[in-house]
């Protein structure tokens, strides 16, 4: 069970020291519908996120039909970020509570009908952290970001471990008392056979005897 738990350590490890930095969606809503994203998120995990409509004319103010409102909701129902008839924005907010955390954009309603094409940028946690502007272009502090990004990572692996270990502390209590509850139940078996036995021996002896076989 220790090997089995150091393992997954050592993949996530792996897999948090080579994700990418930043995820990108980019997602096409039409005029009066909502789409929704959603997003697991740890309880006291920093979150950021940037929105922006993209402007099918680079050339002339995005028009009036190019406007979204946005709201941000943990799975409880409350509301991190709110913004009406806007053509881009961020957020950045400290989950207070663990679960899915859900972006609802809603485009506003518009007459011909038109399609809208989102940019949306969300990390959490450790991708949160804006270390392109940490890192400057001097070697030893190319290395003083290097090593504060595995210092974070390492963080969140050790928090992984704590639970993998809670995990795993529940796992053995139960297999104790699944064994304890088989000890006694074995027991009772072998206490029932024996009565059964010294029952069935009386009644031969008894039988044999008015018989008079012995």
């Amino acid at each position: 069970m220790f090997l089995r738990s150091l393992n997954l350590c050592t993949i996530l490890l792996f897999l948090a020291i080579s994700s990418q930095v930043s995820q990108s969606l980019h997602f096409e809503l039409q005029s009066g519908r909502t789409k929704c994203i959603s997003e697991d998120i740890k309880s006291n995990s920093m979150t950021v996120g940037k929105y922006t409509v993209v402007n099918p004319n680079e050339a002339h103010p995005s028009p009036q039909s190019h406007k979204i409102s946005i709201r941000v909701t943990s799975s409880y129902g409350n509301t991190y970020h709110h913004a009406e008839d806007v053509e881009s924005g961020q957020f950045a907010f400290t989950a207070v509570e663990s679960g899915d955390y859900m972006a609802c954009y809603t485009a506003v309603d518009h007459k011909p009908e038109v399609t809208l094409s989102i940019d949306f940028d969300w990390r959490t946690g450790v991708q949160s952290k804006s270390w392109s502007s940490v890192a400057k272009k001097s070697q030893v502090e190319v290395m003083e970001f290097d090593v504060k990004r595995l210092i974070e990572t390492v963080n969140s692996i050790h928090e992984e471990m704590f639970y993998l270990r809670e995990r795993e502390e529940e796992m053995q209590n139960l297999n104790r008392a699944t064994n304890s509850k088989m000890a006694w139940l074995s027991f009772l078996s072998l206490f029932v056979c024996l009565g059964v036995a010294g029952m069935q021996f009386v009644h031969l002896k008894t039988f044999f005897e008015k018989k008079k076989v012995i």
